[in-house]
């Protein structure tokens, strides 16, 4: 979910018209808590299974155990992947990999393994995330517009409409408390 909060919140800067504010540390900070919000469900499934191949009682395991409990606990992960990327990207991907692999490698892999659903999901994340901000920006843009034809009914044309914009998309966006409409929005898109 990472990938989508990044992007979603990168968008929204740039469409207020602040390029520095928040700081990108802030946004990637902002992004990684919510990531590990919407995760925290499948991350304890991976430590479930984990605890059940015994991978944390044992004090020696051999490697092939070790692989095996990893392959295990990777279960929750590959189905989050699958029930929120498209399925549209999956069959495209398990598509090109029968054309591009060699044929005894695309032979056991379906389009819901991981090496097929890990890009699958990352595209439909960037996708979702870019659909977002699409409407974001819109809602900025509308903005950006009729301030810019006020002004010019006004006959202020020598004022640049930025610097009377920014501040009205900032004051809009407090007072409608953006931050959690988006983020509430945001984690909502992971039922």
């Amino acid at each position: 979910s990472y990938t989508k909060l990044v992007v979603v919140f990168a968008l929204l800067r740039n469409a207020l018209g602040v390029q520095q504010v928040p700081p990108n540390m802030v946004l990637n900070s902002l992004a990684l808590v919510f990531t590990f919000y919407i995760m925290a469900p499948v991350g304890s499934q991976v430590v479930d299974r984990l605890h059940e191949t015994g991978m944390f009682n044992a004090e020696r395991m051999k490697t092939a155990e070790i692989f095996s409990a990893l392959n295990e606990a990777k279960e929750p992960v590959r189905e989050f992947m699958v029930k929120h990327g498209k399925e549209r990207e999956r069959k495209f991907f398990h598509r090109t990999a029968e054309r591009i692999w060699p044929p005894e490698q695309i032979a056991n892999v379906a389009d819901t393994d991981m090496v097929i659903a890990l890009p699958a999901f990352t595209v439909s994340e960037l996708t979702s995330a870019f659909q977002i901000g699409f409407v974001i920006y819109l809602c900025c843009v509308s903005i950006d517009l009729m301030l810019a034809n006020v002004l010019l009914a006004m006959g202020m044309s020598m004022v640049s409409p930025t610097v009377i914009s920014v501040p009205f998309k900032l004051l809009l966006f407090t007072v409608l408390d953006g931050w959690s409409l988006l983020l509430h929005g945001l984690v909502l898109t992971y039922r």
